[in-house]
């Protein structure tokens, strides 16, 4: 048995556009329902929604037989949380709040064995390995790795150029919802000045060689933003579209068309 290559690596590498989904509902049952809809990756959320090591796995494993990858993002970067996530089985990380250089340098270690990084090394105790069945894994397991950096502060735009320079960097993700707070415009991720910043955030990060990605939920603002350099592009959000559809439904039936409909989340 070999260890299994990241394919949604190799797209961003080629300059494929990768279209995905956001998982909120930390259900594993919901996320195979996903994994069947036809998106190019999925995202299983850490930060925001209420997951843990064991609800991951339980989402790795049901996306495992569909043709869509699957990308982590842990609530936060540190090296206990990325290194378990890592063992689990999870080849590509969304790191939320990078905000420097050293963070991303950092991040870049955790995420590597040695001498390339510090991560520990456990590989029959890890899904990742086939419980050591992949016996290349500590060979190939560093060039698999799709490690994805999250700038959504003002502090981190300001060193974006240092972040997505960093060696071992593969792409930068634009948090709308928290940049446009950080920027004075809570809740106003299309704000105009907002998005005037998100689009010369993209230049910036494809200028550099890499991946840049970003989360909008309305179709036109996701084709404006590939224009932008957006290559990885969530497009929906599970909880978003099940609270939406869920409304609609009830106002249809009932007749009631003043019925409030759910925000966006400030996505």
């Amino acid at each position: 048995m070999s260890t299994p290559i990241n394919t949604f690596k190799q797209a961003l590498q080629d300059g494929r556009t990768q279209w995905g989904f956001w998982l909120g509902l930390a259900s594993p049952y919901t996320a195979e329902i996903s994994a069947g809809a036809g998106f190019d990756w999925l995202l299983i959320d850490g930060e925001h929604a209420p997951n843990d090591i064991q609800s991951v796995l339980g989402q790795l494993q049901a996306i495992a037989p569909y043709p869509t990858a699957a990308v982590v993002r842990p609530a936060e970067g540190t090296t206990a949380i990325i290194k378990q996530l890592l063992d689990i089985g999870a080849q590509s990380l969304l790191i939320p709040m990078v905000e420097s250089a050293a963070q991303a340098t950092a991040l870049v270690q955790t995420c590597h064995y040695p001498p390339q990084g510090i991560r520990g090394v456990g590989t029959v105790l890890a899904r990742a390995a086939q419980w050591g069945r992949h016996q290349d894994y500590l060979t190939k397991a560093n060039a698999e790795v799709c490690l994805l950096l999250q700038v959504e502060s003002r502090a981190g735009l300001d060193a974006l150029s240092e972040i997505v320079n960093t060696a071992g960097v593969d792409g930068v993700f634009i948090g709308p919802a928290d940049l446009a707070a950080s920027l004075g415009y809570l809740g106003q991720p299309a704000h105009p000045e907002v998005k005037a910043i998100i689009e010369q955030a993209l230049k910036t990060i494809r200028a550099a060689g890499k991946a840049a990605g970003i989360l909008a939920t309305d179709k036109a603002l996701a084709e404006h933003y590939r224009g932008c350099g957006a290559q990885f592009i969530a497009i929906g959000v599970d909880t978003l579209v099940l609270a939406n559809g869920a409304s609609a439904l009830a106002a249809s039936v009932k007749g009631d068309l003043a019925a409030p409909e759910p925000g966006n989340g400030g996505y």
